[in-house]
């Protein structure tokens, strides 16, 4: 016999609504409540735009901005593997950025916070195929700051009772 109850199952909605849990994406959520509304300043450089354009995709354009989305992304690359003749065989990149969401009506801000995450990739084929594998490894870690930093931002959003 299972210890699992479906009354549990049943349970589960109000107690997750008796501790204040609302989905990001429902009626009223912090989705909805950033979704179009967060403006971006325009990239400086190739890593600052696949941020950009991550988070682009995951808030939407903005046409009538409420809050702007102030970003410092920098990129570190570091050798991993060397061989014995002193040949580097893969790398890190290691992805930093500091963010900070304004409201636009008084310039406050909402919140802020840094995010740090890192890919790697091979440099043991052709020189293509070393340049293929770096911008993979960029464009994936774009990705994963991205998430990152919705994630916090849908998290520390404040919404209208």
């Amino acid at each position: 016999m299972s210890s699992f109850s479906r009354r549990s199952l049943i349970l589960l909605p109000v107690a997750l609504a008796a501790c204040g849990f609302a989905p990001v994406y429902g009626p009223g959520g912090a989705g909805s409540a950033l979704y179009g509304k967060v403006a971006l300043v325009a990239p400086a450089n190739e890593e600052s735009y696949l941020l950009y354009r991550n988070l682009e995709e995951r808030l939407g354009r903005a046409e009538t901005p409420a809050f702007r989305l102030a970003l410092t992304p920098s990129i570190e690359r570091q050798g991993q593997a060397v061989t014995a003749t002193g040949e580097i065989t893969r790398f890190s990149m290691i992805g930093r950025a500091t963010f900070s969401l304004h409201d636009l009506s008084d310039d406050s801000v909402v919140t802020s916070g840094n995010v740090e995450n890192f890919t790697g990739y091979s440099a043991t084929g052709s020189t293509i195929e070393t340049f293929a594998a770096r911008n993979d490894a960029l464009e994936r870690l774009m990705t994963i700051m991205a998430d990152q930093i919705v994630a916090r931002l849908y998290a520390s959003v404040s919404l209208p009772e």
